[in-house]
């Protein structure tokens, strides 16, 4: 675990004159987006970064955010990518508690935390010749300090090194089995896990070629894949969703494979969209603790629809009961993880680092359910668990029915307080466009389906359901909405 692949650095000289990244505004082959990088990593310095520094990146899908992130590495520094919609409030909270040395931004009133900036438009394209120490990146320095979603707290910071990145990105290389010949087209956010793992740091690897989109439209997207000829891409339920839900066709021909993460899809979501789009759906699954993924199904070789694939050749994963037991295949706990791609910790948290990475286990905080032959099921989130009256149950079992349903494009199930039972569950949907389906028939798709203590107390359709930065349905927030609807607060 030297060669660290994906840095120019140590490429493989033959991907020179290859393509490697574009966007709107630049196209670049490997040899130019090294120069950029190395052009960069002197301003950098000149500005007193160094090993051991912080560097963040204000910015949204756009090169330069690439160029400054592997800028910071050339120096032996750290990136901490930062969400761009965020307010100046938590963009200033990220840039501090990281405590950056400099900031990348949009220039003159972006956010910068009191910190010194560089604006992206300014980063120096060709190197000067400014005498730099020698490019010898070392597996245990830390290269990624991305920040969690923050549901319940203030976001924390999570620990990666060079080692995790370098995993990771060897083992989906294998998995996806990247050559030279593939080409990424990105759309989720770089300031997440997925989006530098699966969609930058893995097709560099290889030689591969990225186009980079700067923020997702499904037009933009359709007009993009049938523009630039991707061979795959990585996207959330919500995307492939929206996808199913719009009239207009797309020429996919050329794309062999895509991937599907960062929140549980239905089977009837992957079904759909594999029938209508004509490409292989694979559905993996993580956490930006181990690094992005811990398990995925293969797109090439069997694939088990309702699971979330066996674990990655290097990585155990097991389900665990409260009291620390491995439990055996087919029993429900909290899944745990070890390898390579397990974080180091998080940032200045050394309490909730203990309670995170326990025995030697990466403990997600998600249930779930390992089949005879290691492929995993997601069954829900712990602390979205509801009990009523003593029964647990699971959100997840119930949005699948309420998914099922012709016409639902999304559903969530959170807990309503009550005094009789202590909790019970409430569903919130959103519909695909023209679909003529009311509350009254999910619930009773609800109760013709569920054993009558899991069938929710009430379904109410919205437009569209609250998401956090990286498109995941956000259940805090609809839990919020929920309690001012229901109190009247």
């Amino acid at each position: 675990m030297t060669t660290l692949a994906y840095l120019p650095w140590s490429a493989d000289p033959a991907h020179a004159d290859r393509p490697c990244v574009r966007d709107e505004r630049h196209e670049l082959t490997y040899a130019e987006f090294a120069a950029w990088v190395e052009a960069a990593a002197e301003q950098f310095a000149e500005r007193g970064i160094g090993c051991g520094s912080v560097v963040a990146v204000v910015l949204p899908n756009r090169v330069e955010l690439l160029v400054a992130m592997v800028a910071a590495w050339r120096l032996g520094a750290a990136a901490t990518p930062v969400n761009p919609a965020f307010t100046a409030e938590e963009a200033d909270y990220q840039i501090t508690d990281a405590d950056s040395g400099l900031v990348v931004n949009l220039g003159p009133g972006a956010p910068d935390g009191g910190r010194p900036s560089l604006a992206a438009d300014e980063l120096r394209r060709v190197p000067v010749g400014t005498t730099l120490p020698a490019a010898r990146t070392s597996p245990d320095e830390l290269a990624l300090l991305v920040y969690t979603s923050g549901s319940t707290g203030r976001p924390k910071g999570v620990m990666l090194d060079h080692a995790n990145l370098e995993a990771m990105t060897s083992m989906m290389a294998d998995l996806m089995r990247l050559t030279a010949d593939d080409h990424c087209l990105l759309f989720l956010p770089l300031f997440h896990a997925n989006a530098i793992c699966v969609s930058f740091l893995t097709p560099m690897r290889t030689g591969a070629r990225l186009t980079v989109l700067g923020r997702f439209t499904v037009d933009g997207f359709l007009d993009a894949v049938e523009r630039h000829r991707p061979t795959y891409f990585s996207g959330v339920p919500t995307i492939y969703a929206m996808l199913l839900g719009q009239p207009r066709d797309a020429d996919f021909s050329s794309v062999r494979f895509a991937v599907c993460g960062a929140a549980p899809a239905s089977k009837e979501l992957l079904d759909a969209v594999e029938e209508r789009f004509g490409f292989v759906l694979a559905e993996g699954y993580g956490l930006t603790e181990c690094t992005c993924a811990a398990t995925s199904n293969r797109w090439w070789d069997e694939r088990r629809v309702g699971t979330v694939g066996p674990a990655f050749p290097g990585v155990r994963v097991e389900v665990m009961a409260p009291d620390g037991v491995i439990l055996p295949r087919g029993e429900r706990g909290e899944v745990v993880i070890q390898g390579p791609n397990v974080m180091r910790g998080y940032l200045k948290r050394p309490e909730a680092t203990a309670e995170t990475l326990r025995d030697g286990w990466l403990h997600t905080g998600d249930v779930g359910v390992l089949d005879k032959d290691g492929y995993l099921r997601i069954v829900d989130r712990i602390k979205d668990m509801i009990i009523r009256g003593g029964e647990n149950i699971y959100p997840k079992e119930i949005e699948a029915v309420l998914l099922s349903r012709k016409g639902v494009c999304e559903a969530a199930v959170i807990g309503q307080v009550d005094d009789r039972f202590g909790e019970v569950p409430f569903a919130y949907v959103a519909l695909q466009p023209g679909a003529a389906v009311t509350a009254e028939d999910l619930a009773e798709a609800c109760a013709s389906n569920l054993a009558r203590y899991k069938v929710p107390v009430g379904v109410r359709i919205l437009d569209a359901l609250p998401k956090n930065p990286v498109g995941k349905i956000d259940k805090p927030a609809l839990r919020r909405q929920h309690e001012t609807v229901t109190t009247g607060a």
